[in-house]
């Protein structure tokens, strides 16, 4: 690792070598997926065309004697019409030529009206194997034996991958837009309320929208519902109160714990959990100065704000089965230790319906013979993966970045089976990354069609749609970047699959968790379910040996005789900012031809003197400088558009105008109406290791303010240093934080349900 900050600001990280060979190889790479993707086009055509071939053939080979004897005439005739005038006949008048025609027509006819009249012998217009059977029965008849290749079985028509149904070209997509207005008598309803408690008037249409009808009545009856209006804090809605209700305001309001508590649970849901037990849920509600916590939980669930659960803590791989063969009797089942957790009916709900519909997965194979499948040409954990795809409804696979050549093996090997297979990514550079991976070949199981993300999928934009009964049109997903699932998004998946069909989940269990509740991945591999395949295929380089130290808790000094790692300490937070700028807007460039869009910078937040906010400000006025006409943005600027809370969408402002601020993206232009941009729309030169997770890009600086420190966790670390792919820099100012929190502080735990849901379903693998 070098340390060389003199360099980085002078001559720019890297070499002259490395600047001359790393464009070419990344242009050599481009251009071979150009031309993968080229053929695999024509590939994914033929079996569409060949289906059509056969049709027409069959059609004529069953088709009616009439029609056949109709083809045959018409063809003789052009035959003969094409001789005569090729020879030395004198030249026909328009009229002649009429005639003649017509005299040819009634002769046809004539002749079709005399073939009806004539008795028809049996079976002398049957062909193909209903003439191959009047054959045999006529021999047995006549005592003789009958052909052997009447009662032969067909030869069974080799099976050919599914042909991608053609999409029609899709006008820009337009992000979908808040739910209805709230009617606007609601509205003044609420501003009224709001204004009587010294509560912003601004918060009257978010309340209105959260409360719905009759929204004023119902504030001004319990005022802690404000808690239900997005970035409202208890202490905001105690003060709203006491305005409100005068000396009846009191901490032991049991509407104040009530909402107090749903409100907490809300942000749990925010910090990734699915529930809270029911000790730290109390101990929260004491922090938030609610004097009786127990019945406070009481009271939300009593009215439905709320739901619990009891679940019975059990040694790993104590299954029921288990249980019994062991001879557990009642008593014992019932002095097991229990826990009681309480959480919001979407996420609970969400977390038992994944758990069954996983359950299904795994054990609706095992009714129906597997496919013979082979993994020719493969080896190690890539035929690992194969063979234990085809035996089993649900496996996972870890591994890094160069471990996806392994599912996009997999992938390959199921559509060459004729198996409806498709791959859904996180991104669209995910998507395109591994649709990179797959070859194209004659048989047209390539890149075309079978890897879409999964936003596209589960809306029916990409990949092969649904069936009658709502479900996948398909026999195998393969989902990557599975960390990244949250629980809500799992179970919309798994209910989506098909009886019968197969779920790869692959992902690096390194990287952070997902931005939304759950943590399905981690929960799966823990229970053992179902065949876990570990890569062995490390990521390659400097880069890779690097990543993967830090994956098991080893910051290492790595060689990096490319400038693939430096190093620039910094003092502070203003230091950082400024080393940023340059290192994306001059010396990256200049060592490595990479433009600056093709750099990110990842930090650890978007507030502080060095987050998201601050850098993106700095970035702007250096890359691309302007007033901000569009609600602070102008053409040109990189933003990220998150179109649904945990996802992220690099783009680039085009123009803006009454419908909304125009953006290109990876999938495409897209108009974000004018109400969602604030909330949805960022400048995205800056990222945090959240937004970034997924994506990969040429170069990243990764800046560590002195701030920044108490944030650092291993999975964010490794996060951010693992989306570069030829160049990272380290804007370092936390000094011995950073291997601290590389040894010693793992992911923060969450509370969910999901690992004891499927021990009790689904008995363990193997």
């Amino acid at each position: 690792m070098s340390t060389e900050p003199e360099t980085t600001e002078n001559t720019g990280p890297g070499t002259a070598d490395g600047t001359g060979d790393g464009p070419a190889t990344e242009a050599a790479t481009e251009e071979e997926a150009v031309s993968e993707n080229g053929t695999g086009e024509g590939a994914a055509e033929e079996p569409g065309t060949g289906t059509e071939g056969t049709g027409t053939s069959s059609g004529a080979e069953t088709g009616t004697g009439e029609a056949a004897a109709e083809a045959d005439s018409t063809g003789a005739e052009g035959t003969v019409g094409e001789g005569d005038g090729a020879g030395a006949a004198p030249q026909l008048t328009e009229a002649q030529a009429e005639l003649a025609a017509q005299k040819l027509e009634r002769e046809r006819i004539e002749r079709r009206r005399a073939e009806r009249a004539e008795p028809i012998a049996a079976g002398t217009k049957l062909s193909g194997k209903a003439a191959d059977l009047l054959a045999a029965v006529r021999a047995v008849e006549g005592g003789a034996k009958p052909p052997a290749s009447a009662f032969a079985d067909p030869e069974p028509a080799p099976r050919r991958p599914a042909p991608e149904p053609v999409r029609p070209a899709r006008p820009p997509a337009v992000e979908p837009t808040a739910p209805p207005a709230p009617a606007p008598d609601t509205v003044d309803a609420v501003r009224r309320v709001l204004a009587d408690g010294g509560a912003p008037e601004n918060l009257a249409s978010q309340a209105a929208a959260a409360l719905g009808e009759g929204a004023g009545e119902l504030l001004r009856d319990d005022p802690w519902q404000l808690l239900r209006v997005t970035g409202v804090r208890p202490e905001q809605a105690d003060g709203f109160a006491r305005a409100l209700l005068g000396p009846e305001c009191a901490p032991d309001d049991e509407r104040r714990g009530r909402a107090v508590t749903v409100w907490l649970l809300e942000q749990a849901a925010l910090a990734g959990h699915t529930a809270l037990e029911l000790p730290a849920l109390t101990a929260a509600l004491g922090r938030q100065s609610v004097p009786d916590a127990d019945t406070a939980v009481q009271s939300a669930l009593a009215e439905g704000d709320v739901l619990a659960f009891q679940d019975a803590l059990d040694e790993p791989g104590a299954t029921p089965a288990a249980k019994a063969a062991e001879g557990e009797d009642e008593d014992a089942e019932e002095s097991r230790p229990v826990r009681v957790l309480v959480g919001l009916e979407r996420y609970a709900l969400a977390e038992e319906s994944l758990a069954d519909a996983l359950a299904r997965i795994v054990n609706s194979l095992a009714k129906e013979a597997s496919p013979e499948w082979e993994p020719r040409g493969l080896s190690g954990s890539a035929a690992e993966l194969v063979r234990a795809v085809a035996g089993h409804g649900l496996v996972l696979h870890t591994g890094g970045e160069a471990a996806r050549a392994e599912p996009a093996a997999l992938l390959t090997a199921a559509r060459a089976q004729g198996l409806r297979a498709v791959a859904a990514c996180h991104t669209p550079d995910g998507r395109d990354r591994f649709a990179a991976l797959l070859p194209d070949d004659a048989d047209g199981a390539g890149a075309e069609g079978a890897v879409v993300t999964l936003s596209g999928l589960l809306a029916g934009t990409e990949g092969p749609g649904r069936d009658a009964e709502g479900a996948f049109a398909l026999d195998l997903l393969v989902l990557t970047d599975a960390p990244l699932l949250d629980v809500e998004t799992a179970a919309t998946v798994a209910e989506s699959l098909p009886d019968g069909a197969r779920l790869v989940l692959s992902g690096d269990p390194a990287v952070l968790w997902s931005a939304g509740p759950g943590r399905v991945f981690a929960d799966l591999l823990a229970a053992r379910v179902c065949p876990q395949i570990a890569s062995r295929t490390p990521d390659p380089g400097p880069l890779g040996e690097l990543v993967s130290g830090i994956g098991v808790g080893e910051l290492n000094q790595v060689e990096a005789p490319g400038k693939e790692i430096v190093i620039v300490p910094v003092r502070d937070a203003g230091e950082a900012v400024h080393r940023t700028v340059q290192l994306v807007a001059d010396s990256v460039p200049r060592a490595f031809g990479f433009a600056p869009g093709e750099t990110v910078v990842i930090t650890p937040g978007h507030g502080g003197a060095a987050g998201t906010r601050a850098l993106n400000a700095a970035l702007k006025e250096r890359l691309n400088p302007g007033p901000g006409r569009f609600g602070g943005f102008d053409p040109g600027d990189l933003v990220v558009h998150s179109p649904a809370p945990g996802r992220s969408v690099p783009g680039r402002v085009v123009d803006a105008d009454t419908e909304g601020l125009h953006l290109t993206c990876a999938d495409g232009p897209v108009v974000v109406a004018k109400e969602r941009v604030e909330r949805s729309v960022r400048h995205g030169w800056a990222l945090t290791a959240h937004q970034a997770v997924g994506g990969r890009w040429p170069a990243a600086v990764v800046v560590l303010p002195g701030d920044a420190a108490q944030s650092l966790s291993r999975p964010w670390v490794y996060t951010a240093f693992g989306r570069a792919e030829r160049h990272l820099s380290v804007v370092h100012g936390v000094d011995q934080a950073l291997p601290r929190a590389v040894a010693e502080v793992p992911a923060k735990p969450r509370t969910t349900r999901l690992l004891l849901l499927l021990r009790t379903q689904v008995p363990p693998a193997g």
